[in-house]
């Protein structure tokens, strides 16, 4: 089976899958994204594309995505009509990037996309923060950016979405065509190291201390930095023997935080809002996969807040680490924790119901070991790459089949 991967950025969601097929013999995989290719892993040949125009200034706001999109999807036909030795059995494209549209001009094989989010104006994270209440025009715009994944919808023979919460955003009529298959965790390496040196820079951390941690790819409201910290407040009230470690950019990937603020970035807005003793928070940053591993190996209690939206590839990896996660009780975690089995939840408003919970972990968090332990155990059974892996590979040779 020759499969023909299409994405903007390379590896992103299909790298394992690509690695797991380039590794068997016979199987064959060519990866086409933007730009030249800078790596090429064994086994997986790679083809660069450039965009065919894209948005300007002067597009109207609310169609810049699907201008942008059919860019992609022109330099991508371009770029494989100029490599006629590539003939595919199967093409597997991320949808949202629409560069798979144009490939049925091409070849006569069939088309899964990957769908990853359905935008929704109502009991969504566009209305789910009241406080930070979306412009207009952004509405507007929302329902815009579902035409290319609805031209995808059409056009694909099967699509797969990584949750089940994921695939119910999409039309019910839709729904069928879409199987939920999760991209996968590599479990050894996401798994709690024993014995890590308790320090944060150049700063020791004592035995004594509870660690709590946070991450997220931007300190921003749809993954809930304002109310941790205003959660983290309170449990440096209570409790004397904390510090809090702080993962993620100043960057706000999602929403419109900077128009309501004001402010250079939404972690300034937060601090100050209250008086925070800043001695007793690391904000690190973005960090290294290796280090994030051993972050989560010094946690007593990790914390994920989102809205109703994609879960971070960082709650996974926490619950694979062993920690003894606190997340809001939302649609999409509700999915993966179950509440004083694999996790606790609360309410992502309730700042008294997330401290308490909080607060009844780090009064003995060995007493609680044991669900983060049935969090380690939940992701290699049914997130872990061992099982996703030969779920997608069978999912593929299935769609190739029906050529």
């Amino acid at each position: 089976m020759h499969v023909l991967f299409v994405h903007k950025n390379f590896p992103s969601q299909f790298g394992q899958i690509a690695s797991y097929l380039a590794s068997r013999p016979g199987d064959k995989c060519t990866f086409v994204s933007e730009g030249s290719p800078t790596q090429n892993p064994a086994g997986i040949r790679r083809i660069g594309y450039e965009p065919r125009g894209g948005a300007t200034k002067i597009t109207h706001y609310c169609s810049r995505t699907f201008e942008n999109q059919i860019a992609y999807a022109h330099g991508v036909f371009e770029a494989l009509k100029a490599r006629s030795e590539v003939k595919p059995d199967l093409i597997v494209g991320h949808s949202g990037f629409g560069s798979t549209l144009f490939l049925r001009e091409l070849y006569r094989c069939p088309i899964i996309n990957y769908f990853e989010y359905y935008y929704h104006l109502r009991n969504s994270d566009f209305d789910f923060r009241p406080d930070f209440p979306e412009p207009e025009i952004n509405f507007l715009r929302a329902r815009a950016r579902n035409a290319m994944l609805l031209l995808d919808l059409e056009n694909c023979d099967a699509g797969c979405s990584p949750t089940d919460w994921q695939r119910s955003r999409f039309p019910a009529v839709y729904q069928p065509k879409i199987e939920t298959i999760f991209d996968g965790i590599d479990c050894n390496f996401w798994r709690r190291r024993d014995y890590v040196p308790r320090r944060i820079g150049d700063r020791e951390i004592p035995c004594s201390t509870r660690v709590v941690t946070y991450v997220a790819r931007g300190l921003e409201r749809m993954r809930g930095f304002d109310i941790f910290m205003q959660v983290a407040h309170r449990i440096c009230a209570a409790r004397t023997d904390v510090i809090f470690i702080v993962v993620g950019a100043d960057d706000v990937y999602y929403g419109s935080d900077l128009h309501h603020t004001g402010t250079k970035t939404f972690r300034e807005y937060v601090l100050a809002q209250d008086n925070y003793d800043l001695r007793r928070f690391f904000f690190t940053g973005t960090v290294s996969p290796q280090e994030l591993v051993r972050i989560f190996s010094l946690s007593d209690l990790h914390i994920y807040l989102t809205a109703p939206f994609l879960v971070g590839w960082s709650l996974f990896d926490a619950l694979s680490c062993g920690c003894t996660v606190l997340a809001s009780d939302v649609g999409p975690v509700c999915e993966i924790i179950e509440h004083e089995r694999t996790g606790l939840l609360a309410d992502f408003f309730d700042l008294d119901g997330l401290t308490s919970q909080a607060l009844r972990v780090l009064d003995d968090p060995v007493a609680f070991r044991s669900l983060g332990n049935a969090g380690a155990a939940l992701i290699e059974k049914k997130y872990s790459l061992a099982k996703t892996l030969p779920q997608m590979d069978a999912f593929y040779r299935r769609i190739a089949a029906t050529a």
